[in-house]
Parts: C-alpha cells; sequence; structure tokens
C-alpha cells in the first residue's frame, strides 16, 4: 500500500524516490526490487528493524551467507515459541471448552477461568 511504501520511506528502511514533472513518485528498478525484499520478509514476519539488517546484508556483496542463516534461524526460533504459544493456549482453550456444558444454565468454566476464578486452570 501506498501509505506503507511512504511510511518506509519516512523511516529510511527505503531511499524516498524521485518526483516526475508533473510531482508523481517514480521508483526505479532497484526501488522496486527493495520494496519487494521488504514485502517478503514483512510476510515471514521479520521486524522493520530486522527487515533493516536484511537489507543490509542483501547490498552488501561482501556478506558472510552464515550472517544472513543466523538472522533466518532467530526467525525460525521466534516462529517456533510462537507456534508452542498457540499450541498451549489452544490446549487450555479446549479444555476450557471440554468442561463447559453449554446449556441453559448461567454457570461457565471459560468464563469463569477468564476471570481468574476457575478450577481447571
Amino acid at each position: 500500500p501506498v501509505k506503507t511504501v511512504r511510511y518506509y520511506a519516512d523511516i529510511g528502511l527505503v531511499d524516498a524516490p524521485g518526483r516526475t514533472e508533473t510531482g508523481y513518485r517514480r521508483y526505479d528498478e532497484a526501488a522496486v526490487r527493495k520494496l519487494a525484499f521488504v514485502r517478503r520478509a514483512r510476510d515471514f514476519g521479520f521486524s522493520i528493524e530486522e527487515c533493516r539488517s536484511l537489507l543490509s546484508l542483501y547490498e552488501d556483496e561482501q556478506r558472510a551467507s552464515s550472517d544472513v542463516k543466523a538472522v533466518a534461524l532467530e526467525k525460525i526460533g521466534e516462529v517456533e515459541r510462537k507456534i508452542a504459544e498457540l499450541q498451549a493456549m489452544k490446549a487450555t482453550l479446549s479444555r476450557l471448552v471440554d468442561c463447559c456444558h453449554g446449556d441453559g444454565r448461567p454457570d461457565c468454566p471459560i468464563l469463569d477461568d477468564l476471570a481468574g476464578r476457575s478450577e481447571t486452570s
């Protein structure tokens, strides 16, 4: 989106584009490649600062691939931690749903747990 591209330029993640005579922003091929790179990195969950580091590595022709691999391995660790957290949340919610009668009675273990009053947590 245009707002995102402008934001990236404002924070110095990508270079601000040149302008045409009529004032439109003009992105050259290199800028478009950088923006695509950042978008793909963001799709993988990399933060803005991580994208900044990855872009720096991308532009450094003397980089060591081990540096790039280290960044990716760190991200894999984060993803694995998030997966574990989500699986734990799912297990807890599943247990609470199993404990709930789901009938016309007002008592509800799900709400009790959210309120910190659960015997099942």
